[in-house]
């Protein structure tokens, strides 16, 4: 599987097949995205403009942005009610998370997640192989917060995301915040924002947070 890290929450996972799925098309934060993405399948977390921006998107593609479970072009994907806040939606609303299976990875992708950690999350969480888990606090869940998922839940990888960059604007923290909480033999680093991720990628490495900066087009 091919990851890449266009900032914010928005990735494109591409399986052997060629297949794609972008996640979280964003708009107004600081930056945009390049124009004229293309992708398969496209996964909306939430409604917010920097969730939702599909006009950034080129070419023919379909669409996921509810609960339950999808079938698209032979990949797997499970949306998952959550909350965009501690208060069960009163603040921002919900929330869903998305739990992909690619090319025998199961990647979850935590959206706008604003709540904090509870059992419940266990028996659709777990077992995870990748988390693309929102850090930055403010409108999700902060580092503090991420680490208990993580902690909780064990998953093989972890990729940050929704934190803030240099030419950032949204009031929320950057990636120390987060990598801070780490030691150093626990961090790769991908800085040109893409990555080649197998289950003998991630048996070589243990477990380890994977910090993608993003990719300039």
């Amino acid at each position: 599987m091919k990851i890449e890290y266009f900032g914010h929450s928005c990735f494109r996972l591409t399986n052997e097949k060629g297949v794609a799925v972008l996640t979280d098309p964003y708009t107004k934060v600081g930056y945009e995205l390049p124009n004229g993405l293309k992708t398969n399948i496209v996964t909306i977390s939430h409604s917010h403009f920097d969730h939702n921006h599909t006009a950034a998107l080129s070419g023919a593609y379909e669409a996921v942005n509810s609960e339950g479970c999808h079938e698209k072009q032979g990949i797997s994907i499970e949306g998952v009610k959550s909350w965009h806040d501690p208060k069960q939606g009163a603040l921002r609303g919900e929330n869903i998370i998305f739990c992909m299976e690619i090319d025998g990875l199961k990647v979850c992708h935590f959206g706008d997640l604003g709540e904090e950690y509870s059992e419940k999350f266990d028996e659709i969480l777990g077992g995870a192989d990748i988390f693309l888990i929102p850090v930055g606090g403010t409108y999700t869940i902060d580092a503090g917060q991420a680490k208990e998922y993580i902690e909780r839940l064990q998953p093989k990888c972890v990729i940050p995301m929704h934190y803030l960059p240099e030419d950032g604007r949204l009031d929320i923290a950057p990636i120390d915040s987060f990598l801070n909480l780490f030691n150093e033999t626990e961090i790769l680093h991908a800085p040109n924002g893409v990555m080649e991720i197998n289950k003998d990628t991630l048996n070589g490495w243990g477990k380890k947070i994977l910090y993608m900066e993003r990719k300039r087009v």
